[in-house]
């Protein structure tokens, strides 16, 4: 484990000096984005579980449960260990309406919208994990988000394996 925290936290620092990596926002709106994210995947995930027929679909949507979970999980205690009691997860705009989409559509094109907003979500979330992994102020935090990086690449690997 601290091996492969080692590794990301290496990549990060080589992205950042290429230019690839923002500076990582404010932990206080950090930890809002990230629980944003990780509510937007279990929540669309859900609606997904309810409903599809693919077992592919079912797969993915199982794994953003439980991972997107855990990532809370991390990143609660890191912020509690780093002294910030983060808020309660709230939806953004955006997120409202993707969910609000998924739950007018219905079959094969409910699961092909789930699968364009969690390859959206994905790029969105690990561009944040990233910054904040590399630049954050909150040294426990940018550990979370070191460790929550390669979920999130691997969730974005997966996404373009679905439906080929």
């Amino acid at each position: 484990m601290l091996t492969r925290t080692r590794a990301v936290l290496a990549a990060a620092t080589a992205m950042l000096l290429a230019g690839a990596v923002q500076a990582a926002p404010p932990t206080s709106v950090y930890l809002k984005k990230a629980g944003a994210s990780d509510l937007y995947e279990k929540t669309s995930s859900q609606i997904v579980l309810n409903s599809t027929r693919n077992p592919e679909v079912r797969r993915f949507a199982s794994m953003m449960v439980t991972d997107h979970t855990k990532s809370t999980a991390m990143v609660t205690s890191a912020a509690r260990r780093s002294g910030v009691r983060p808020g309660a997860p709230m939806l953004d705009p955006m997120q409202r309406r993707m969910v609000a989409e998924l739950r007018r559509a219905d079959g094969r094109d409910r699961d092909r919208l789930y699968i364009d907003q969690q390859r959206q979500a994905h790029r969105q979330a690990l561009q944040l994990q990233q910054d904040y992994a590399a630049t954050g102020s909150a040294p426990a935090l940018r550990r979370a988000a070191a460790n929550i990086v390669p979920v999130v690449q691997h969730h974005i690997d997966m996404l373009g394996r679905i439906g080929r």
